[in-house]
């Protein structure tokens, strides 16, 4: 039966907020789900939208997975909470177990916590951490990238690079350094790849000289970066960075939110590009959205100088109340369990494949100027030229226009001023596929017809 949605309900919006939005605007018409099965939602008013983009790229094994709610159920029956300072709880320790079994090199040491901001936050204190109690005290700079996003807590917010999420809230932390991205279709640099020599990789050296290498505590980046545009880097990128760490003894994060858990073709991002960081960042796919749970894998080196007596007070000084939460650890022992089964990480290689050729037949239109991404994380940018990659004007917001567009033709998307993201659940089958790309071609199509 579709649930009413009354003045009562309407009043109660316009004392929510939610993210990134002008909720003045949003509450004269909302858009409320009431339930999701597959790769699919339903608001309350009976309409379907195509989840393009598993939800905010989190819902990697689809809405209403059964093995998933059954754990979670049986969970709930047996313990729900754990006190965090006293003690863990079995399924916690499971998933730890789970974790070491699939993170790449040694990253065997497993910190668990309630999301992405959590994560990267832990990721960078742990760094700071372990510098202190291995004789470097002076290193405390985090380089990250312009474009980059890490989160939305305060010193998240300072790692990351995305202008109109940070201005709002500075000044912010000191100690964060930014660099350039390795944005190869518009290289800030203005050169061509691969006679750059991949530029925007050995500059972070001068960087850390320029800086300091004896203050310089960690890198932090996304293996793909979202707020870029699904930035993807040429393949000696990280390798490069690696050995730029190893050099002056950084250590080197992979925020993997996004990339975790398939998304990528791989488990982790780490493994598609063939490097391993020394800590990995969770969060989203790591429970398909059943649960808020997050954490950090770091490597055997690092949690070394963790251990000692109670007296050496080495011990990691950081938690979360939610961290290691029994249902949200089944809820991700449940969703691991099924990427790693149905081997979903090479479903998100075929289906991708799929959508690139699909994304290919619409180069005829003259404004898709790049397609970018690995597995199911795929970002296409438009231009209003594609032999001199002139941009639409801002104003125009070609790529905002075509998402509010798709919205509207029941397909939910990640959309930008010069650029879109596509990213569904990767259970998805060939048919949804080209439902999703049929509506995608006839928002495009009419998009264009409006701006030119």
């Amino acid at each position: 039966m579709v649930q009413d949605f009354d003045d009562d309900d309407r009043q109660a919006v316009e004392h929510l907020f939610l993210d990134f939005m002008q909720m003045k605007e949003f509450a004269k018409n909302p858009l409320v789900m009431k339930r999701a099965q597959g790769v699919w939602y339903e608001d309350v008013k009976g309409k379907k939208y195509l989840d393009g983009l598993s939800g905010v790229f989190v819902v990697n094994v689809g809405h209403g997975n059964r093995r998933v709610i059954d754990a979670m159920t049986r969970q709930l029956q047996e313990i729900s909470f754990a006190p965090p300072l006293h003690a863990t709880n079995m399924r916690a320790i499971e998933l730890v177990r789970l974790l070491s079994s699939i993170t790449p090199g040694d990253l065997h040491t497993i910190k668990l916590l309630s999301g992405g901001s959590e994560a990267t936050e832990s990721a960078m204190k742990l760094a700071g951490q372990y510098h202190r109690q291995t004789g470097n005290p002076h290193k405390y700079k985090v380089i990250s990238r312009y474009e980059g996003y890490h989160g939305a807590t305060i010193g998240a917010l300072a790692a990351s690079g995305v202008t109109k999420r940070r201005v709002t809230f500075e000044p912010l932390p000191g100690g964060y350094i930014h660099v350039f991205p390795p944005t190869c279709y518009r290289c800030p640099y203005g050169l061509e790849y691969p006679a750059c020599g991949v530029l925007c990789a050995t500059i972070v050296e001068s960087v850390i000289k320029q800086e300091d290498p004896s203050t310089v505590s960690a890198i932090i980046v996304e293996p793909i970066g979202n707020t870029g545009g699904i930035i993807t880097p040429p393949k000696e990128y990280y390798k490069i960075l690696r050995e730029i760490s190893d050099k002056y003894e950084i250590l080197l994060i992979f925020d993997e939110i996004i990339t975790g858990f398939g998304r990528t073709g791989s488990m982790f991002g780490a493994q598609t590009f063939d490097v391993t960081p020394d800590i990995i960042c969770m969060g989203k796919g790591m429970s398909s959205g059943y649960s808020p749970v997050g954490g950090i894998a770091f490597s055997d080196r690092i949690a070394e100088a963790f251990y000692g007596d109670q007296a050496d007070g080495v011990q990691f000084n950081h938690g979360h109340t939610f961290g290691g939460n029994p249902v949200s650890s089944a809820a991700a022992i449940a969703s691991i369990s099924e990427i790693r089964d149905r081997n979903l990480s090479a479903q998100a290689v075929k289906m991708g494949d799929i959508m690139r050729k699909r994304l290919q037949e619409l180069n005829g239109l003259g404004v898709i100027g790049d397609v970018r991404g690995s597995g199911l994380l795929i970002g296409v940018e438009f231009v209003k030229d594609v032999k001199t990659k002139a941009q639409f004007q801002d104003d125009v917001g070609f790529g905002i226009r075509l998402g509010r567009k798709a919205l509207e033709k029941g397909l939910i998307i990640r959309y930008d001023t010069h650029w879109v993201a596509l990213a569904p659940p990767l259970v998805i089958e060939s048919e949804e596929v080209d439902r999703m790309m049929d509506i995608f071609s006839e928002s495009l199509s009419e998009t264009l017809s409006e701006v030119r």
